[in-house]
């Protein structure tokens, strides 16, 4: 968890990649807090194995792990921690978003369509176009990023997603050019500065504008 330096914010659910609440997720949830958010990364693979924080070159059990899960509870887990933070006395409205990377960008996705967050993000969500069935559910503003050069979500599963959301003017779609999977993790070997910094930007005024500007109260 990491909040304002002064005073409350807003909250964020922080939704990991397949290597847990590793050394990355712990700066995304930073970066949210040094931006006046209140963050919290629960561990998500927790039935399985609690307390997961692998590198990146402990892909494969990574993925080991992520096969052992069921998305359904963990989408349970995630509206769990999202109740969790909307109660908590440093978030300062009652509005929580949810934000995922790669598992997390998808678990953000399922939680958008099977929850009621506030808003949600995901960057690279792997498998959302096989769940676009239940696109109709979504219940809250959605942006999702994708990376041109991803083989994991391409530009044709990012084309599916537009095309399923064209009419819903709550939905945006980004796609960067020339970069691959995970160019936004910190740290990371595929990390591009400048389009996770434009991600991040548009992430950030896109959560201002949901879970700031637009509170429980209905006060601007």
């Amino acid at each position: 968890m990491a909040v304002p330096k002064k005073g409350k914010g807003a909250g964020v659910v922080v939704l990991q990649e397949i290597f847990g609440v590793n050394e990355s997720m712990r700066k995304v949830c930073d970066f949210f807090a040094s931006r006046q958010f209140t963050a919290i990364c629960p561990d998500l693979f927790w039935r399985a194995e609690p307390n997961v924080e692998l590198k990146e070159n402990e892909f494969d059990r990574g993925r080991s792990l992520r096969g052992k899960m069921n998305d359904e509870q963990v989408t349970g887990d995630i509206a769990s921690a999202i109740d969790f933070l909307r109660k908590h006395p440093t978030c300062s409205n009652g509005s929580v978003g949810v934000v995922g990377y790669c598992w997390g960008g998808y678990l953000a996705y399922l939680t958008a369509v099977r929850h009621k967050p506030d808003a949600a993000v995901g960057y690279y969500g792997v498998g959302i176009d096989k769940k676009l069935d239940l696109a109709k559910n979504l219940s809250c503003p959605l942006m999702l990023h994708y990376a041109e050069l991803d083989q994991y979500a391409s530009p044709e599963v990012a084309a599916q997603v537009r095309a399923a959301y064209k009419d819903d003017p709550r939905v945006t779609v980004y796609e960067y050019p020339k970069v691959g999977h995970a160019f936004a993790r910190p740290g990371g070997g595929h990390f591009n500065a400048k389009a996770a910094d434009l991600a991040d930007m548009r992430t950030l005024s896109f959560l201002v504008e949901t879970i700031i500007g637009h509170n429980k109260a209905g006060i601007l």
